[in-house]
């Protein structure tokens, strides 16, 4: 369970969205009914999520967040969203357990949270998956279409992962901090070596995603709060994989690129194109590869444009 509260940052995250005037406090915002659930999938091992708004409805909207990242990323859009949705923690992250054979594969990710939609969720559901997560919800939208709906897939293409392979610390943004350090002498190193991934973003926003995904251990150092992905596959074989298993679904696909990443490319567009000609793609000036990091007001507007196309 969570070792420090949680859902103490959410007016931060109302602040940054433009939900607390400036005549208003953070002790004036009522954040919404957000609470954390665990579920027990294959072999014992237990997947957790943020319900936001539970007790409304089921929720048929789920969120699925990149390598190294945990379902809190997706704060900023779920604390304007004025609906029931699902953040879930992939395995290997946030507060869901770690594999013992360290394989976050989008595959295995996928049988996980099928569970997790069938016992939590309203299928079909509206899926928002980034980096791993958008492969991840690929494969699951391909093996489970009754689950899927409708899908976007935020700055990642089934090449994405082979791509990175070829990237500078410097492209690769915060993603780079992944093959890093796994634990650092304190919280303050760790912020810092997150900041030089990160330069353009926030201090405030940095340092309370950082609290979101790190921990600190009994001899007084921090840990990121996400297994190091070690045996994480990347190569041909599986992006080609990735590539048939978007080629064989048949629901609405959406592509939000950030402008400035380099994780996809225009060939990845273009075979996507190929294989999904209805494909829309939509990109976000300004942003690297966490979009709802850098820029969440506009991917925001993209979500609910989504939604109510869906409805």
């Amino acid at each position: 369970m969570p070792d420090y509260d949680e859902f103490a940052l959410l007016a931060e995250n109302a602040s940054e969205m433009g939900l607390i005037s400036t005549s208003q406090t953070a002790e004036d915002f009522t954040a919404p009914r957000v609470q954390r659930l665990d579920t027990e999938v294959a072999d014992g091992q237990s997947v957790s999520a943020l319900a936001w708004r539970a007790g409304d409805s089921p929720p048929n909207l789920v969120f699925l967040h990149g390598g190294g990242q945990n379902a809190h990323t997706w704060d900023n859009i779920l604390v304007a969203l004025d609906q029931p949705a699902l953040a879930v923690d992939l395995p290997g992250h946030g507060h869901s357990d770690w594999r013992p054979d360290q394989d976050y594969s989008p595959q295995l990710n996928a049988i996980a949270v099928a569970e997790v939609l069938r016992r939590r969720a309203q299928p079909p559901v509206l899926l928002v998956g980034m980096s791993m997560g958008g492969l991840t919800s690929i494969s699951l939208t391909a093996a489970y279409p009754e689950l899927v709906r409708a899908l976007v897939l935020v700055d990642v293409s089934p090449n994405s992962g082979v791509r990175s392979t070829e990237m500078s610390p410097a492209q690769k943004g915060s993603v780079a901090l992944v093959s890093g350090p796994p634990s650092f002498e304190s919280f303050e190193a760790m912020f810092a070596a997150a900041s030089a991934a990160s330069p353009t973003r926030e201090p405030t926003a940095l340092r309370r995603g950082l609290r979101h995904n790190a921990r600190e251990m009994p001899d007084g150092t921090w840990r990121w709060r996400y297994d190091h992905l070690r045996n994480a596959p990347v190569n041909d074989s599986l992006a080609e994989l990735g590539w048939q298993e978007l080629a064989s679904i048949q629901v609405p696909i959406t592509l939000v690129r950030g402008g400035d990443s380099a994780f996809v490319a225009e060939a990845d567009v273009e075979r996507m194109q190929t294989v999904r000609p209805e494909l829309r793609v939509e990109v976000v000036a300004g942003s690297g590869h966490s979009v709802q990091s850098d820029r969440p007001q506009e991917l925001l507007a993209l979500v609910q444009r989504f939604i109510a196309e869906q409805a």
